[in-house]
């Protein structure tokens, strides 16, 4: 069975294809597009489809429209306010109900049979996403994002079928993930895109309004929550777009605001684990995507083991329709093994764009060794092997590397991607090193929890370590990524340290970087000492040559 699953509603637009109950291929529209989360998270703006990702999809597997027997539509207009005879009302509400509605007649204009369409809720898509992608058999589930259809947040358990018993659902307008949204925007930052920055800036604060702010947004003992007005200009005056100018008021704004929502998760997980007894819980829903929140809920919650999809996202949405629509028709689905689901090229297809773009490339006889050799040389690499990532975080796929002995390296890095200097930037380490330098539990390939440094490695690991002691880890494994685990091999030789600096290749404002032609037009814009491009390597000291010019090594 074929089934395509499409996430078109609010933002981060996406297309995912399970074929027999497997994963075959999942993007985000951005990437193509090259349109920061694909389109602007407006009722206006429902009716578009992602269109490319969902052509990348089918021409990955060899289809076409026609061979598709289910389009699973990760929102359900039968769950959405009505649009009645004024679709103008609730801020056009109504309108994104319409377009929804008519999705089936936008999906047969590219060619799917609209009796193939099922409506998937928003929140029964994210824990889709979230259990049936998942290693487990039985868990727990928690989707916590700004909202869905008419709410914000789910808990249930899913069984051994695949079948979801929802426990407890919150109804707008109190939403987890929309307080955060307002934060953000009171901050200066774009709502519904940066509350990424907020989390970090809040390591920088301390969360003295905490008690205030409980008193407004709190757990109920129904597995629900409250999330009352805030004043915010009485804690923090705003700031203009951008964040400039943030002071301790602010950070001790969102150190606050973090902390009442880790609060809340942390009560809404107890509560679940009552009711469930279950030792494993899965998340998804833009909220699961604070890795500091999971971070805690795995340290003091009641669970043994958290999973978080990586695409927990609005994007990992497709994901779950697909496989909820597949279940619901009786197959069987496989867990989600990578998160590897993206475009790749072969070596030919790699050295035409180099050629193409004129520049002087090699092919060494390692790239691996050679990458590492220039992350011991005090170089920043642009990394982009193999299949591109799905979701927000950079899995040593398409990543910025550096060597993280040295502090400056953090502000070069963020120099590099023209972004905040009050980021920080994540290491990968060898699997079997993690423990030794970041406590906590592991592994944690998908970089979704944040991790004490080892007070012996602070020092000598400081590029990555944060402001707060913490560093945000994507160990890595010899199985699952051999490539990566030979370069972080070399350099541990090479240096004594089995950790590099890994940062998505992007700079501020675009997309991560998905093709060839994105790859060097980042290298050619920022100032980065090494592209490794597959098998290949473009030096910043080479001249550029008019057609391209392949050197020795590689001719050999």
């Amino acid at each position: 069975m074929n089934v395509l699953g499409v996430n078109a509603v609010f933002h981060d637009p996406a297309a995912v294809l399970v074929v027999g109950g497997r994963i075959v291929a999942a993007a985000e529209e951005e990437r193509f597009s090259r349109r920061k989360h694909g389109k602007t998270p407006v009722a206006f703006s429902t009716w578009e489809l992602p269109e490319q990702a969902i052509a990348f999809c089918l021409e990955r597997a060899g289809l076409v429209p026609g061979d598709v027997d289910v389009v699973a539509y990760s929102y359900d207009p039968a769950l959405a306010p009505g649009h009645g005879a004024d679709v103008t009302a609730d801020v056009w509400e109504g309108l994104r109900t319409l377009f929804v509605e008519r999705a089936p007649r936008f999906l047969a204009a590219l060619g799917f049979d609209p009796a193939a369409v099922r409506f998937v809720g928003h929140h029964i898509a994210h824990a889709a996403s979230a259990h049936l992608a998942s290693p487990y058999p039985t868990s727990a589930v928690i989707v916590a994002d700004g909202r869905g259809e008419r709410a914000s947040s789910l808990l249930g358990r899913y069984d051994a079928a695949g079948r979801l018993d929802t426990l407890a659902v919150q109804e707008l307008p109190h939403s987890l993930g929309l307080l955060y949204e307002e934060l953000t925007a009171h901050l200066g930052f774009r709502r519904s895109s940066d509350e990424y920055k907020v989390m970090a800036m809040a390591s920088y604060g301390r969360p003295c309004h905490a008690g205030q702010l409980a008193e407004l947004i709190h757990a109920t003992d129904s597995g629900g929550f409250r999330t009352e007005p805030v004043a915010w200009a009485a804690l923090a005056p705003a700031l203009p777009r951008g964040g400039d100018g943030w002071t301790a008021d602010h950070a001790d704004l969102a150190a606050s605001v973090q902390r009442v929502v880790e609060d809340v998760l942390l009560d809404l997980a107890r509560w679940l684990h009552a009711q469930t007894g279950e030792r494993r819980l899965t998340m998804a829903g833009g909220v699961a995507l604070n890795c500091v929140a999971n971070a805690r809920m795995l340290r003091e919650g009641p669970f043994d083991e958290i999973w978080v999809q990586p695409a927990a996202g609005d994007s990992g949405t497709a994901l779950g329709a697909a496989l909820q629509a597949a279940v619901d028709a009786g197959e069987d689905v496989a867990p989600m093994g990578t998160a590897a689901l993206g475009r790749d090229w072969e070596e030919d297809a790699l050295a035409a764009w180099l050629d193409r773009a004129g520049v002087a490339y090699e092919r060494p006889d390692d790239v691996a060794a050679t990458v590492a050799e220039t992350l011991a040389a005090d170089g920043v690499v642009a990394w982009f092997q193999g299949r591109s990532e799905f979701g927000p975080r950079a899995l040593g796929h398409r990543s910025l590397l550096a060597d993280p002995r040295r502090t400056a390296n953090l502000e070069r890095l963020n120099d590099v991607k023209g972004r905040e200097q009050f980021r920080p930037v994540a290491p990968m380490v060898l699997e079997e090193h993690a423990q030794e330098i970041f406590t906590g539990r592991h592994p944690s390939p998908h970089m979704l929890f944040v991790h004490d440094v080892a007070a012996a490695w602070r020092t000598r690991i400081p590029a990555v370590v944060h402001v707060d002691g913490t560093a945000r880890v994507q160990t890595v494994s010899r199985q699952d990524e051999p490539l990566v685990a030979r370069m972080l091999e070399t350099f541990h030789a090479l240096t004594g340290v089995p950790v590099v600096v890994n940062t998505s290749l992007n700079t501020a404002g675009r997309p991560m970087v998905d093709d060839p032609r994105d790859a060097l037009e980042c290298f050619g814009s920022a100032p980065v000492d090494l592209l490794a491009v597959g098998p290949f390597v473009v030096r910043r000291d080479r001249p550029l040559g008019r057609t391209g010019t392949r050197t020795l090594e590689h001719a050999a």
